[in-house]
């Protein structure tokens, strides 16, 4: 790790453009915490920024062109456009530039165990339960993980071994650039068609990284999802596969049991024969899964059985998913980060495994483009809850460039029996909640953008 680091090092000055984006504050924290100088910007104040502040790191809300000027190597986000003002200064000055995926791809190099957790879903979900199950056994690791995770005060932990265990996002084709030991792949889904264009390019993207993996690697993935059902195909590494339907798989869940608070409890089946029993505090029959994969990867690591049981009782979930926010007049306030349909129907489902009145959902679209390739699915999805609220697309990268709104959304919840109600201010939604909601109903706040800050609106904070 030393030689990588002091590569690194030879630069004075490493600014960060989209420093508030979960993975680039990671990272500069954790190369802040190596004694690397770190600056950074980002277009909006948030939660992030400002502990990125308070630990020491000179972050700008909006541009910085004196911190280009000053700057050594200027790291940017894929979401960040061409013709950003800091990147196009820094492109002007000559300065070298590096997108994060290939930043991060460097420091991976640095370990001799990277562990990638991959999949269109449940990523964040399980690098966590990993990083608590290695934590837990003594193995220290290294962690980049895709939110706050409170049992590390942060996203992200500097641990003394060579185990680095982050999210490898599909998205752009990221996670080509690292050099993982092991991977997970949860599972591939038709998300970031705006870049893909199509589920074959998707499945693509997974088999080049697949075979990334060295002949003495390690593949675990999901023999329930049909998209990734032959990717043993594609390595030489050691394979595992996990499962709750598919009964070949080499690690099973049976007997899948769920508490008043919609918590699994399972029996695993390992190789056909009975393994022992695991109970998970976080919610829905997709955890299990998650929890399998888990599993298989920390058994063949040599991480005791109590030290992952332990884990899986601690984690009670990564920041906005399925986070309990508080109550309000007896009703119990969740936040989600699911702006798949997918994601979508695996929160209702987990959802309904609770005990409760009524479930309010306030759903904010995430970009145009995944509205408008996935609109009717959107639709589906939402079948669940027994009221919906919808508010204005979250933008994040995009214009809109598909005459989409959310307004169509409500049009095929209403062609599909749904009523639904549009109410594109915060203000006023909060208002709608406050006079319809009752006791012993549910209210979530769901999608990636702006639509987290409900719930602290109706706590009053």
């Amino acid at each position: 790790m030393s030689t990588i680091i002091d590569d690194i090092k030879k630069y004075n000055t490493i600014h960060f453009i989209g420093i508030g984006g979960v993975s680039m504050s990671g990272i500069a924290e954790t190369l802040k915490n190596l004694d690397v100088h770190v600056t950074g910007s980002d277009w909006s104040k948030s939660e992030i920024t400002d502990r990125l502040i308070s630990n020491g790191i000179d972050v700008t809300i909006g541009s910085d062109l004196e911190k280009i000027k000053n700057a050594d190597l200027v790291v940017y986000t894929a979401a960040i456009a061409k013709d950003d003002v800091e990147l196009v200064e820094a492109k002007r000055l000559g300065k070298k530039t590096c997108e994060r995926a290939v930043f991060l791809g460097k420091l991976t190099e640095a370990f001799e165990n990277t562990i990638g957790v991959s999949g269109t879903h449940g990523k964040t979900t399980t690098t966590s339960l990993v990083s608590l199950c290695f934590i837990k056994a003594g193995f220290d690791p290294n962690v980049q993980v895709g939110a706050i995770l409170k049992q590390l005060n942060g996203n992200y932990r500097i641990g003394n071994s060579d185990y680095l265990i982050l999210e490898a996002c599909e998205y752009v084709e990221s996670f080509l650039h690292f050099h993982p030991k092991a991977e997970i792949v949860l599972n591939i889904d038709n998300d970031h068609l705006d870049y893909f264009k199509n589920l074959d390019n998707i499945k693509n993207a997974f088999i080049k990284y697949v075979k990334l993996l060295p002949d003495d690697g390690l593949l675990i993935f999901n023999s329930d999802d049909k998209n990734s059902i032959d990717l043993d195909k594609y390595t030489n590494a050691k394979v595992l596969t996990y499962g709750i339907d598919n009964t070949s798989a080499n690690f099973i869940a049976k007997n899948i049991t769920f508490d008043k608070d919609g918590y699994p409890s399972f029996d695993l089946y390992t190789d056909g024969k009975f393994f022992d029993k695991f109970t998970l505090s976080i919610s829905g029959k997709h955890n299990v899964l998650n929890a399998l994969a888990c599993i298989a990867l920390c058994t063949n690591y040599g991480i005791p059985v109590n030290a992952i049981k332990e884990a899986f009782l601690d984690f009670t979930g990564a920041n906005r998913r399925l986070e309990y926010k508080g109550r309000f007049n007896d009703a119990l306030i969740f936040d989600d980060y699911a702006h798949h349909p997918t994601e979508i129907k695996a929160t209702a489902a987990a959802l309904n495994k609770k005990v409760f009145n009524e479930a309010w959902v306030v759903f904010q679209p995430h970009t145009y483009s995944r509205l408008n390739n996935l609109l009717d699915d959107f639709a589906e999805s939402l079948l669940d809850f027994d009221h919906i609220v919808l508010t204005d697309v979250y933008a994040a990268r995009e214009t809109n460039t598909f005459n989409i709104s959310s307004k169509d959304l409500l049009d095929k919840l209403n062609k599909l029996g749904k009523p639904a109600q549009y109410i594109q201010d915060f203000e006023d939604i909060v208002k709608f909640l406050k006079n319809s909601v009752q006791p012993n109903d549910i209210i979530l706040t769901l999608g990636a953008g702006t639509v987290t800050n409900i719930g602290p609106m109706l706590l009053g904070k």
